[in-house]
């Protein structure tokens, strides 16, 4: 198997993986997945779509991540995953697509508006 490539997206975090058959190990911007998402929910959040495919020690994932908080980031992470997986074989989709993971989630923070306070937030009114 050649190096697969893969983009996931989630608000401002943009992750760009490539998967390569292995041993297990994730290194996300040169660091183990362990020192880069330090609590266990993130780690499980990377890790998701290779347990519900049970692929857990079959591939080791280079990641390049930028921008958005770190729980953008690992959604990210999960979403380039589940799409390298699927492109794998096709047979993985039965197992994420009811979980929800090849799903891009559409959801940004809405811009502020001129001549108010926040994006729908308004400065108060004074009637006198």
């Amino acid at each position: 198997m050649e190096t697969l490539h893969k983009i996931g997206r989630r608000k401002t975090a943009v992750a760009r993986i490539y998967m390569t058959e292995g041993k297990g190990d994730i290194t996300i911007n040169n660091k183990p997945l362990d020192q880069y998402f330090t609590t266990g929910t993130l780690q499980y959040k990377v890790k998701q779509a290779f347990m519900l495919t049970e692929n857990v020690d079959a591939f080791d994932v280079r990641v390049n991540v930028f921008g958005g908080g770190i729980t953008g980031q690992a959604e990210a992470i999960r979403l380039a995953i589940s799409r390298a997986l699927v492109a794998l074989d096709e047979e993985n989709r039965a197992a994420l697509k009811p979980e929800g993971l090849m799903t891009r989630d559409p959801r940004m923070v809405e811009r502020k508006k001129f001549g108010q306070k926040k994006a729908r937030k308004k400065f108060q009114f004074s009637k006198r």
